[in-house]
């Protein structure tokens, strides 16, 4: 671990955590959720503009010398699902444009608590339509997201392997795959979380779910049906209180036989590939990820897809 995580994480223990707990509403919640990322790095030479995915309003991410327009990544933010933006995600977005060589599609899917689940997972789909409707071919699409977008990211996966039109690839970074709180690391590291207190995971739950059941496979992916899906990473935490939903969540995959690479970091916070430029691992574990999707892209057959 670097000496910059270990600041990085002394500063989220005693300032950000600190100030999750004491969250009273879900408006104050995205207002401490959102708090910072103007503060977010941002890849040079960044070009974002408007993408029309039909239903659903997003944002085209490229950085960097784009040199492959037959591919795209879809990307999924994370937030809790009632915080965060396509914009607010530009930078990290950027980064997997900047070593892909590809645009990035960040959809700016519906919150709670207006619009509580599955609300997310419609229009995450609805995004994917989109993006076929533009000449994209599933296999050359990949699906990315953290965090809550990372179980929205599996969310879809399983749509799709219902449909029998699963992306290329699906890369997930502290995914929150099980909204009932079952893991045993809710608990476990309840302390070692710089950032996420347990705590509060139920009042938040009440909040986005609006009476639907938790266990609903719309909405915790970890009990969704993944036949016939391509390739999936998962990067995650061994201190963070959804770590056990990472580990579960491959288990659960590899009962359906799909190829699941799990990369378990000692003591990085949350989500940290959004620090990159700042933390040696965020590159490290970007990096990781974008050859990941590569390697499954460059198994599919070639054909060409216009947009």
């Amino acid at each position: 671990m670097s000496a910059r995580v270990q600041l990085f994480n002394l500063f989220l223990r005693h300032l950000v955590k600190r100030r999750f707990r004491k969250i009273t509403g879900p408006q104050e919640a995205r207002a401490a959720l959102e708090a910072g990322t103007h503060r977010l790095p941002i890849p040079p030479a960044l070009l974002v503009l408007r993408r029309d995915l039909g239903q659903v309003a997003a944002l085209s991410v490229r950085a960097g010398a784009i040199t492959d327009y037959d591919h795209v990544v879809l990307y999924l933010h994370g937030g809790a699902y009632l915080a965060g933006s396509a914009w607010h995600y530009r930078g990290l977005a950027g980064e997997i444009s900047r070593h892909l060589g590809c645009e990035v599609v960040l959809p700016e899917y519906r919150l709670a608590p207006d619009h509580p689940l599955p609300a997310a997972p419609e229009d995450a789909l609805a995004a994917w339509d989109g993006l076929l409707a533009k000449g994209f071919r599933p296999d050359r699409i990949a699906i990315v997201g953290d965090s809550a977008g990372g179980g929205l990211a599996l969310v879809l996966l399983a749509a799709l392997c219902a449909r029998g039109t699963p992306p290329g690839a699906t890369c997930v970074m502290s995914p929150w795959t099980d909204l009932t709180g079952q893991g045993a690391s809710m608990r476990d590291n309840a302390e070692a979380d710089p950032i996420l207190p347990p705590e509060q995971f139920g009042t938040l739950v009440d909040c986005l779910l609006a009476g639907m059941d938790p266990e609903d496979p719309q909405v915790s992916p970890l009990y969704s049906r993944f036949e016939g899906a391509g390739p999936v990473l998962i990067q995650h935490s061994l201190t963070e209180i959804l770590c056990d939903d990472s580990l579960r969540m491959a288990d659960r995959l590899r009962g359906f036989g799909v190829e699941v690479t799990v990369q378990s970091w000692p003591d990085t916070p949350h989500v940290w590939q959004m620090f990159a430029r700042y933390l040696p691992e965020a590159e490290e574990a970007i990096e990781d990820l974008s050859r990941f999707i590569r390697r499954a892209w460059s198994a599919a057959p070639r054909t060409t897809a216009g947009n």
